[in-house]
């Protein structure tokens, strides 16, 4: 987050808060408390409990074994709500303390959280109380200003206070108005990152992003912090975007910052806030600022010119920017400047944002993750809406149906889906996935085991289900139904090349879309607002999904072709669920499943859809740099659940090499279903694509189907380890080389790996490099080399941590094994009592190691004279001593030791920087006294 703070500046901070603290008394120090509490909260959820608890105790402030065994019983985040509150209650000067203990941990925590809201404290310093007591209370405003504000308030709490959640026909519930204060809205907003050039569709984007949040690697942002100091841009900023998925609760969030302003909750500094919809916007061309705020609230019509001269107490939000028809060019030249000038309404906009007009206002506008059209960097704080953590997709399951068993069931069935858990971060598809789920057991209360299999499992299953939902709760003729699918689905897929959401009365009569029709008003929502009604697709993935299905209702092979093809070319790559609804209706079952409704669904397509993906196989195997394209692939593949396709289409296309991809929830469901497929890949390597138990979870199953496996550099630790070693365990297992280095794991992975390898038959190739094997359960992997079936011909243990009390544990293995030939023990201090039970191991007849690795063991003179049994070794042709410490005494013991070999071919003495230049160089004319003999030395 380019942060750069340093003890000196943390030093000044603590400084600075001690010398305001004196003025404060507990009340006024709750209201700075309280106004800071979400920021509390987040800045805790990042940090190590067990570092935090500990500085806490340290002052006093609480008990830390009580409070380390809360912490086990409770969620993360539930745990810092309850510490935050703890400390208020526990009174004025646990909370000073609290502040201080922030401090000093503010350099080792590294949360963006943490630093953003310490630095705005010191940066408002003596102007802190003021401003929030300016958020908290307002400005004064004349007698005629107050009740016209009363009025307006008035007017913006009838138009926000409900909001109506829509139940489709088949659904346990009708359509039902909730009080937005009842609702959960503590959707994350986080702080957006320069933004780059998208790689992949808005579903799979976001989900990346949002296991960043969960790593705490971005920065939470309150909604009552949009308008406050912000450490990148050193100022409070005026602009602001908003941008998120469509679905995520933009316009709700909206909803509920209006309704929250209207009732003294939020930013009270405003004295009137003015809410926009750009869709309405659509029915204006040319208009006046003055204009356009009186269309939408024509009773401010006596005092508008005043309250418009305090330009600082206003704010201005605008929702759905990407729903705009009107051209919205941020860099524009030519500005309005008076609030009486007509001009085309995107100049109205972009000068306000630009600040030409009302100068000093505030701007808040919303939009779907940035269109591309637009130029965006005007605004100085740009955030993005993340959405459901886990925590408030079970609590969305919980107050969906009200009943304990079915939310909890339904919310496993989630977790346990990872096409489904990676999308249902957006709060519409836990709506789309509890509506699917409270359809298919709307006869009965409880869902069981024989259900759950039913269920979807494919985003392509999920809306093929809801549909079929929705069409078997209506009477009309499958042909009705189909002549209505139809013309939606061609306006549908019109939208969805267009960049439309949002679709007027004439859209819908050139596409001849029977609005009166039932079954029309359970696909698409109508906007009231006149003159200008819109119609809109319960979600803009269900305009996607009809934009698919029309081709399998109405064959059209010239339609299909030019779709299919576009996909291939659009950079933003809008049109991947699409094709993934494509080729998911390629699926027998789904198509099945519409079948009572809608006939049999045109096998043409399917045929034309399944050539296209396998033409796109090939063309990613040319092109192997895409790695993300790639992915998108096998997620089309998966979407198929056909397990012959994915065989044949990959063909002898068996090695993934996806190192340093980002995987998601959805990726790694994808990738077990493309190996349980292939049954055979002869490599996989996810290196440093930052997997950890949970991860493994999803993929372990899998994985006895792989031949060389790399999955170095990732945060396994022993937890992963146990897990994966299952597929160790599997009779069928294929894994010949397994690559584990850097992934921290301790000697308690030693007990698991031993174990699997006891059982198992194919692993030749075990690398365990960089992570820290010493320990008493070392000897567990060690003895399970010492097994008649193990196999391992070559296992890598450099920089383990092993001290020379291994070397006994390592004897007995090599002693005992009669398969490995390649061993690698560089930079561990393998020297000490214990380092003649090595050497004697690997001098033994019996001793099968060809290579072996000895780099930075700090060898030394007084251990050198070990080496020279090595010559016992019949089958040791290559050793590697650089980086130590032989001087001219131990060169004669080398010097002994290549003479007797009757087999070393290669040595290498590199970096023994003690050895003076007559003794490497008569170790290097070795060479001539035996032929063939390789002698490595600078």
């Amino acid at each position: 987050m380019g942060q750069s703070t340093t003890r000196c500046d943390t030093k000044d901070g603590i400084e600075k808060f001690r010398q305001q603290i004196p003025g404060y008394g507990i009340d006024e120090l709750r209201i700075i408390y309280e106004y800071f509490r979400r920021d509390l909260i987040y800045a805790v959820e990042a940090m190590d409990t067990k570092i935090l608890l500990k500085e806490l105790a340290s002052r006093n402030i609480l008990f830390e074994e009580e409070y380390i065994k809360v912490n086990k019983g409770l969620e993360h985040f539930v745990f810092s709500e309850k510490l935050v509150q703890d400390i208020l209650d526990a009174g004025r000067e646990a909370v000073i303390a609290f502040w201080e203990s922030l401090y000093d941990l503010e350099i080792d925590c590294q949360s963006p959280n943490l630093y953003a809201l310490l630095h705005e404290i010191n940066i408002l310093s003596d102007a802190l109380m003021q401003k929030i007591l300016l958020d908290k209370h307002g400005h004064s405003l004349s007698p005629e200003l107050k009740d016209m504000q009363g009025h307006h308030k008035q007017h913006l709490l009838d138009k926000t206070q409900d909001f109506v959640e829509n139940r489709s026909p088949g659904s346990m519930r009708e359509n039902q108005s909730s009080h937005v204060s009842e609702r959960n809205m503590d959707l994350i907003v986080a702080y957006l990152r320069p933004l780059h050039k998208k790689s992949q569709h808005w579903l799979i984007e976001t989900g990346e992003k949002h296991e960043d949040y969960l790593k705490n690697e971005l920065e939470c942002i309150s909604p009552n912090r949009l308008f406050r100091w912000s450490q990148q841009l050193k100022c409070a900023p005026h602009t602001v975007l908003v941008s998120g998925v469509p679905g995520i609760g933009k316009t709700t969030m909206m909803q509920k910052f209006v309704y929250d302003w209207v009732n003294g909750k939020l930013y009270q500094r405003f004295a009137f806030v003015f809410f926009f919809k750009f869709q309405e916007l659509n029915k204006l061309d040319e208009v006046s600022m003055e204009t356009m705020i009186l269309l939408q609230y024509p009773y401010l019509q006596g005092q508008l010119e005043n309250i418009l001269q305090d330009p600082e107490k206003l704010l201005f939000i605008f929702d759905g920017l990407d729903e705009s028809s009107h051209q919205m060019d941020f860099r524009l030249r030519k500005l309005c400047r008076n609030i009486k000038q007509i001009e085309k309404l995107g100049v109205i906009v972009v000068s306000l944002v630009r600040q030409s007009l009302l100068k000093g206002c505030s701007v808040l506008i919303t939009s779907r993750t940035k269109p591309a059209s637009f130029d965006t960097t005007v605004f100085k704080r740009q955030t993005q809406i993340m959405g459901f953590i886990p925590r408030e997709r079970q609590i969305y399951c919980e107050h969906f149906f009200r009943n304990k068993e079915l939310s909890d069931r339904t919310f496993h069935y989630m977790r346990d889906n990872g096409i489904l858990y990676n999308s249902c971060y957006i709060p519409s598809y836990c709506w789309l996935i509890c509506t699917v789920v409270s359809m298919c057991c709307k006869d009965q209360p409880t869902i069981n085991n024989q259900m759950v299999s039913s269920l979807p499992t494919t985003l392509t299953q999920l809306f093929v289900t809801f549909i079929a939902n929705i069409l078997s709760n209506h009477s009309q003729e499958n042909d009705e139904a189909k002549e209505l699918l139809t013309s939606i689905g061609w306006m549908a897929e019109y939208g969805v090349i267009n960049h439309i959401v949002a679709f007027n009365e004439q859209d819908l009569a050139s596409f001849s879309v029977n609005t009166s029709a039932q079954l029309f008003s359970s696909l698409m929502i109508k906007s009231d607002q006149s003159p200008n009604v819109t119609f809109s697709f319960l979600h803009v993935t269900l305009q996607e999904f009809f934009a698919a299905l029309v081709h399998y209702i109405n064959e059209c092979p010239e339609k299909l072709h030019k779709s299919l093809e576009e996909t291939k070319s659009y950079i933003d790559n809008h049109r991947e669920i699409f094709l993934c609804f494509l080729c998911g209706l390629s699926d027998n079952y789904s198509r099945s499943i519409l079948k009572p409704y809608l006939g049999e669904l045109s096998p043409q397509t399917t045929k034309d859809v399944i050539t296209f993906l396998q033409q796109t196989v090939i063309d990613v195997q040319e092109c192997k740099e895409d790695k993300r394209k790639l992915l998108n692939v096998l997620f089309d593949l998966f979407e198929t659940q056909n397990k012959v396709l994915v065989s044949e289409s990959l063909g002898s296309y068996r090695s993934f090499n996806l190192s340093g991809v980002h995987l998601t929830p959805l990726d790694y469901t994808v990738l077990f279903f493309i190996l349980e497929s292939c049954r055979n890949t002869e490599e996989l390597c996810l290196s440093c694509c930052k997997i950890n138990s949970e991860n493994m979870e999803r993929l372990a199953p899998a994985l006895h189907t792989v031949n060389n496996l790399g999955l170095n550099g990732n945060n396994l630790r022993d937890d992963g380890v146990r897990l994966f070693c299952d597929a160790l365990k599997h009779p069928e297992c294929k894994i010949q080389t397994l690559s584990l280095a850097s992934n921290r794991l301790t000697d308690i992975s030693c007990c698991h790996l031993g174990s699997a390898i006891s059982n198992n038959q194919s692993l030749r190739t075990l690398v365990l490099s960089y992570n820290t094997m010493e320990g008493p359960h070392f000897s567990d992997l060690m003895t399970s080399l010492s097994s008649p079936t193990c196999r391992i011909e070559e296992l890598h243990l450099d920089s383990t941590g092993l001290k020379d009390s291994s070397c006994s544990h390592l004897a007995s293995a090599i002693t005992n094994n009669q398969s490995l030939s390649v061993l690698y023990l560089s930079f561990n201090d393998l020297t000490g009592p214990h380092f003649g039970d090595l050497m004697t191991a690997l001098s033994s007849p019996s001793c099968s190691i060809e290579k072996l690795m000895l780099l930075d063991i700090l060898l030394r003179d007084d251990h050198v004279p070990f080496l020279v049994s090595l010559s016992n070794n019949t089958k040791l042709t290559h050793l590697d001593l650089c980086y130590n410490y032989i001087t001219d005494t131990g060169a004669s013991y080398i010097e002994e030791l290549i003479l007797k070999s009757p087999s070393l071919k290669q040595i290498s003495l590199f970096f023994n920087h003690h050895l003076s230049w007559e003794a490497r160089d008569k170790l290097r004319k070795l060479k001539d006294r035996k032929p063939g003999l390789l002698v490595s030395i600078d």
